[in-house]
């Protein structure tokens, strides 16, 4: 079935499908987000034991689904992932840093004895929900402003500057700079909105939720005014295009905007993920007693929908999805990073499991949120993070 498709057919297939597991990652950075909000949420140690086991049980999702994230990308797309880590290595060593300690913090945060003690456990979440977040998407916000690199005939990786990815998130000479934190702060704010949402369908105690009700306005402000912040330098910015005939890369104007345009479903899709969001904040605060347990299935949709698109147009319609700004011939474009045609060919078939894990991961979930997490639960359960 495969072996039918052409070169191009098969890497846009599977830019596809790191798009669908990128989307499904921010979504699940809600527990991130959540970790952040463990002492404005929980004023007494049982409240902070039951938002973090509210966490524990679906930390896993988002774990899992970010390795797998890599992992499909480093196979469809090495030259991107040689590059990317090659070069920018300290945002991902940082990346890593603050996903191994989140690990270690759900492992020993309630194990008796243990040497730090809680607070310090909960410490190595907060920086976990902090790093996690903003530097993913510093990161992904590059695929549109572009990294300081050249590539060589060998495929060597030349970084251009000694901070090795940091420049990105702090070099404030550069007003790129600024979009990209801005996307940063997006993911975060969005992490936090999701965790408000999630915690108010699945805890139940009065408290919580609460004050769960004044941080969803608290932190849907900033993310509204970032978020919009980013869409409008997207939109008016110039943009990484290709040459469909040359291959050449060149700067062409308000290029995001026209991949919009040019690609109607993707501008559907991130419209219709946008508004998702948008109902997801709205239906708790406009209707309380009613809704405020339902939001995180619109705006989770509405993140998954909206995510997607912008992968869609970073790597679709001829353009460079991880441009280099210091040697426009030196971007990467889902043509000339991918693997070969045999290895996505036999990729290919493996990806039909998908749905079957993706079904799996559903199954579990339910299994896991039968029933709200309360505090009587808490001091019955024996096994408690």
């Amino acid at each position: 079935m495969f072996e039918t498709l052409s070169y191009l057919a098969l890497q846009q297939y599977w830019w596809i499908i790191i798009s669908v597991l990128a989307a499904l990652l921010v979504f699940l950075m809600f527990v991130q987000g959540g970790q952040t909000l463990i002492y404005s949420l929980g004023k007494t140690d049982m409240e902070r034991t039951i938002l973090v086991n509210a966490l524990g049980r679906k930390w896993e999702f988002t774990f899992t689904t970010l390795v797998t994230f890599g992992g499909a990308f480093f196979a469809s797309f090495p030259l991107f992932y040689a590059t990317s880590f090659g070069g920018a290595y300290w945002v991902w060593m940082l990346i890593l840093f603050a996903f191994i300690i989140q690990a270690v913090a759900y492992e020993f945060r309630t194990k008796p004895n243990n040497l730090l003690g809680k607070r310090t456990y909960e410490g190595f979440l907060f920086v976990n929900g902090l790093l996690g977040t903003i530097l993913i998407g510093v990161a992904v916000a590059t695929f549109f402003t572009g990294s300081p690199f050249k590539i060589n005939m060998l495929n060597q990786v030349d970084w251009q500057t000694p901070y090795r990815g940091l420049e990105l998130a702090f070099n404030f000479g550069r007003y790129a700079t600024f979009v990209n934190l801005s996307l940063g702060l997006v993911v975060f704010f969005l992490a936090r909105v999701l965790a408000v949402l999630y915690f108010m369908n699945s805890v139940d105690e009065d408290n919580i939720i609460k004050r769960a009700k004044k941080q969803l306005v608290f932190n849907a402000a900033p993310f509204l005014v970032f978020f919009l912040f980013f869409v409008a330098n997207l939109l008016l910015m110039d943009g990484y295009a290709v040459n469909p005939e040359t291959k050449q890369v060149f700067m062409e104007s308000n290029k995001y905007l026209n991949n919009f345009l040019q690609m109607p479903v993707v501008l559907i899709i991130f419209l219709l993920g946008v508004v998702g969001v948008l109902l997801g904040i709205i239906r708790p605060l406009m209707n309380f007693e009613k809704c405020h347990g339902k939001g995180i299935w619109a705006a989770g949709i509405g993140t998954v929908f909206t995510v997607f698109a912008l992968f869609l147009v970073a790597g679709f319609n001829n353009t460079a999805f991880y441009p280099s700004y210091v040697e426009l011939q030196s971007s990467l474009t889902i043509e000339n990073a991918s693997s070969s045609h045999y290895t996505l060919t036999a990729m290919s078939y493996v990806s039909l499991m998908i749905p079957f894990v993706i079904a799996y991961i559903w199954y579990a979930w339910k299994a896991i949120s039968n029933k709200k997490i309360t505090a009587k639960e808490m001091e019955d359960d024996s096994h408690v993070y």
